[in-house]
């Protein structure tokens, strides 16, 4: 029989047009290497195998022990299967995994943890059941078992599950379900913006930059930017700037009352949301011209980008001048530190925060903040202006006006 088949193989080498020689060597081999993974799961999971198969993993042959090893073997013993992590990636993948590890992205779960908010939300918003918080931050390297069912979701956070493809982690839509809404709308400003609605006349011509030409050059996994997540930066030659800034910081909790690092400083650090040398943020800026000036010169994306840089600074202006106006309740004792805050105000909290004033001062750090200065890196005034700057002076007008007649309500009482 092996024989004949041999014969078969031969005269079809002869007489077969070469795609169709491909297709039915392919489908012998399939047949024949067909394995027991593959095998038992088109049967319990038919769209994983699909997936798989469709994938250029499983088209080179790699089987499901690969990632999963070999001591699931049956129905009833499901919980063997291993769950892969980058690590696992790092096999095949070391070059990237190891940009990974040195980007913002494999911080993201450590971000999320360090936030002192997420220890009074119910473990299904922040936790690891990933409908809240940890459905985008488990993105960051974890210990698998912190998400069992899920395995690491750290490569397949972008790569997504069971095909693993390259094409669709460089698509600017693969970066749509994190990358927008509340705090970072960046999928929104960058759709709308003139370089987002030149992609989507055309995909393909390669004419607009996406998500992936700026932020992951030459396929670099580190996706890093020169402002960080929060904006914040030291050293700062502009001392009127610096001073701003400290207030920040201590409204984050990163420096004390006397304007030394704390606890916090270490959590920024280790979670990569601030940059904390001239080298750090210059070599990332440096990168960034470099990326723009594939279309533009260099003196229009320099010029663009110390815009953007100004609008940071006309905001912190706002910004530091209404956590002063909190601070100084605090400080004249109008306003308790709450039970178990060792800072006040403390920005971290977030929407934990327990007066009208300080929920506002919230939303300029969190929301109004965050989209005046990615709207003006993400070329869209609209969102700049009207959902960022002027959102922070609406709500800083509040503060203000809260903050006078909190005082002279404490005056009348005493």
């Amino acid at each position: 029989m092996k024989q004949i088949g041999k014969i078969i193989l031969a005269v079809a080498l002869l007489v077969v047009p070469a795609m169709a020689v491909t297709q039915l060597t392919a489908g012998v081999g399939n047949a024949a290497d067909k394995s027991k993974c593959v095998a038992c799961h088109e049967k319990v999971t038919p769209g994983v195998v699909k997936q798989h198969l469709a994938g250029k993993m499983g088209q080179k042959g790699l089987d499901c022990t690969i990632c999963h090893g070999s001591d699931h073997q049956t129905a009833e013993d499901f919980a063997k299967a291993k769950l892969p992590t980058p690590e696992t990636c790092a096999k095949c993948h070391g070059k990237r995994v190891e940009e990974y590890r040195n980007g913002k992205h494999a911080v993201a779960w450590v971000a999320m943890k360090a936030m002192p908010m997420l220890n009074h939300q119910p473990s299904a918003v922040g936790g690891g059941d990933l409908k809240g918080c940890s459905a985008c931050h488990k993105i960051g390297e974890k210990d698998a078992k912190e998400l069992n069912r899920y395995g690491s979701a750290g490569c397949d956070s972008c790569h997504t599950r069971h095909s693993f493809s390259v094409k669709e982690a460089r698509d600017p839509r693969a970066c749509q379900t994190c990358h927008m809404g509340f705090d970072h709308p960046q999928w929104e400003m960058w759709q709308t913006s003139k370089h987002g609605t030149i992609w989507q006349i055309e995909p393909t011509s390669g004419r607009a930059p996406t998500c992936q030409t700026c932020h992951m050059g030459d396929g670099s996994h580190d996706v890093k930017t020169s402002w960080g997540f929060l904006a914040l930066r030291l050293p700062e030659d502009d001392k009127e700037w610096l001073a701003n800034r400290v207030t920040i910081l201590q409204a984050i909790g990163v420096l004390d009352d006397k304007g030394q690092p704390t606890e916090r400083l270490e959590v920024v650090k280790a979670g990569k949301v601030a940059r904390l040398t001239k080298e750090e943020f210059d070599s990332e800026r440096t990168k960034m011209i470099s990326t723009c000036t594939q279309c533009h010169s260099k003196s229009f994306a320099e010029a663009n980008l110390k815009a953007g840089d100004d609008i940071i600074r006309e905001v912190d202006k706002i910004f530091a001048g209404a956590i002063r106006d909190i601070k100084g309740l605090y400080d004249d004792g109008i306003l308790k530190k709450p039970e178990g805050w060792k800072y006040a105000p403390d920005l971290l909290q977030f929407y934990e925060a327990k007066t009208a004033m300080e929920q506002e001062l919230y939303l300029i750090f969190l929301e109004y903040r965050q989209r005046a200065f990615q709207g003006a890196f993400h070329a869209n005034p609209d969102y700049m202006h009207w959902y960022g700057w002027a959102k922070v002076k609406e709500a800083a007008a509040r503060i203000k006006e809260d903050a006078a007649r909190m005082r002279a309500e404490h005056k009348a009482k005493h």
